[in-house]
């Protein structure tokens, strides 16, 4: 290929309509006809990254390999496609600004004014560019809506690349939304048009709608929406809901996307698109033989986005043991004494995630024990894998001054705590570089765990050293390792250091394991994730 082609997925009308899945689904197309896909978010805020954002308003953060703390929609993407992103695969306009004020400091603009074009378009461009690096095709899904203020620099950087690259190295797919006014039972296609005016008046022309509604999009629409909006009426798109996400690729392929796109691009159709296992994932995911209550005890489970790669590990894993997963999310902050039985008295599996701050410590602390006591099977993840030492430790080895999320011992040694609070036997306080990975903010990314070869972990993943991604500040003091062990908890995967503990086991337990790490950002829905598809069988095996 003389050049690398891109795919730009723009959106109108109103946010939250699907792009991202979208994008993903499109990706999903190209890459089963044997192209090598990235894909790339932009997000127009001015946040640096999403990392400080509140999940209630932005949902997850989504945490790549390289540690990068990325928005929820990368997420779809490693789900659909077989890619691993990195840190070129996301910015916002907060880093773009960041960056191009840095080079305005260091003098890079020779004096010049620094302007929206040519510097931050010229910024933009170059992240594209950098990120579509080592592919066929790159995806760039534009985030917010054609018009906002905010995302104009990104429009004009795209306008600027689709002339400055040949007319098909560039396709551009919107995404539109074609509500139904059920008082008058009309469809109606005005959004749409407005929507393509405005990309229009932009500099941008679609070269593939995609209808977002509720039930198929009538042929007179498509057309009424082709001529209105100068795109060829196969161009045009009914993404209408379905019934399951991942029914998405099947459907755009059913209209042709693909070939659109590749025409557009000037590619060859290299081999029929292999969709078989996506089939294979749609009639498990629609065909269930059995079903399992799961209970999130979580602090953000009003906005259910706050924990969305969660809920995708749980729904993958009912796909691959064929069974309908019905996710009760619990706020652990109304867990109390009287409460709990009613809360969780129809649990098959008790599943307690990650989370910051000491809102809801208690209820997943009592959630845990419920578990435990009750032969529950018991999955806690990063902050979840905490609670189950914090538990154990309260109320197996009894130890004193159990509080919240720190206690001491008579030694004084917190058993969980910033790496640079601990002390080793001798009293001496534990020290490490506070600009090191390990020090006083977070660790992030995919990190390597050693597993002891007699634990079912090992057993689940088959093979005795796995990477995983983080994305926590507290760790388990490694001076109560023993301590557990001889009590009944065991620390079956460590960091390679032998230092860090990576996950817990108790062995008398039906199903109990805990992780430091969040498996839920390497769950896919062809394959599940090793821990989540053991969790969900163990459940339905269980299941009172």
């Amino acid at each position: 290929m003389a050049h690398k082609k891109f795919v730009f997925v723009t959106g109108g009308v109103v946010s939250s309509l699907g792009k991202g899945i979208a994008a993903a689904s499109l990706g999903t197309l190209l890459e089963s006809r044997g192209y090598k896909v990235t894909l790339i978010k932009v997000d127009p805020y001015i946040n640096v990254d999403p990392g400080t954002m509140s999940p209630f308003q932005h949902g997850e953060v989504f945490v790549t390999n390289d540690g990068t703390e990325t928005d929820l929609d990368l997420g779809h993407y490693e789900r659909f496609v077989r890619f691993q992103a990195s840190s070129k695969n996301n910015f916002t306009a907060g880093k773009v600004y960041e960056q191009v004020i840095k080079n305005e400091r260091k003098g890079k603009y020779l004096g010049g004014t620094v302007q929206v074009i040519p510097h931050i378009t010229d910024e933009i461009k170059r992240r594209i560019k950098e990120g579509a690096k080592d592919s066929d095709i790159a995806i760039v899904e534009i985030g917010g809506t054609v018009g906002d203020i905010e995302s104009q620099p990104f429009i004009e950087a795209i306008r600027q690349m689709t002339l400055e690259l040949p007319t098909n190295a560039t396709a551009i797919a919107h995404l539109t939304l074609v509500p139904f006014i059920k008082v008058s039972g009309e469809l109606k296609t005005k959004p749409t048009q407005h929507s393509v005016k405005e990309l229009r008046s932009l500099g941008l022309q679609p070269d593939c709608l995609i209808c977002r509604l509720e039930e198929e999009i009538p042929r007179e629409e498509k057309k009424k929406i082709a001529l209105f909006c100068s795109v060829d009426p196969k161009n045009v798109i009914s993404m209408h809901d379905v019934k399951t996400v991942y029914s998405i690729p099947l459907l755009l392929h059913e209209q042709g996307v693909d070939s659109i796109l590749l025409d557009k691009l000037g590619l060859s159709k290299k081999r029929r698109p292999q969709l078989g296992d996506w089939q294979k994932v749609v009639k498990a995911k629609l065909n269930p033989k059995s079903q399992v209550t799961i209970s999130v005890v979580g602090k953000y489970v009003d906005l259910h986005d706050s924990y969305k790669s969660l809920n995708e590990a749980l729904d993958h894993a009912g796909i691959i043991n064929n069974a309908a997963v019905n996710i009760n999310f619990v706020d652990a902050s109304k867990i109390t004494k009287k409460s709990i039985n009613a809360l969780l008295k129809d649990s098959d599996g008790i599943l307690v995630p990650g989370g910051f701050g000491e809102r809801g410590i208690e209820g997943m602390i009592m959630a845990c024990n419920f578990a435990r006591e009750k032969s529950i099977p018991y999955f806690g993840i990063c902050l979840g894998m905490q609670i189950a030492i914090i538990e154990y430790s309260r109320n197996v080895l009894k130890l004193k001054g159990a509080n919240s999320t720190e206690f001491d011992l008579e030694t004084k040694h917190p058993v969980i705590a910033m790496v640079t609070e601990w002390k080793d036997a001798s009293g001496k306080k534990e020290k490490r570089s506070q600009d090191s990975d390990l020090g006083g903010t977070m660790r992030l990314g995919g990190q390597e765990c050693k597993l002891n070869k007699k634990s079912l972990s090992y057993k689940l993943y088959k093979k005795d050293s796995i990477v995983e991604r983080h994305r926590h500040r507290y760790e388990v003091n490694p001076n109560y390792h023993d301590a557990f062990s001889d009590q009944g908890l065991s620390v079956v995967g460590t960091s390679i250091d032998e230092k860090l503990v990576e996950m817990i086991e108790i062995n008398s337990h039906p199903w109990f394991i805990a992780c430091q790490f969040h498996p839920e950002f390497t769950s896919n829905p062809r394959d599940g994730h090793p821990l989540f598809n053991d969790f969900i069988k163990k459940s339905i095996k269980l299941k009172r």
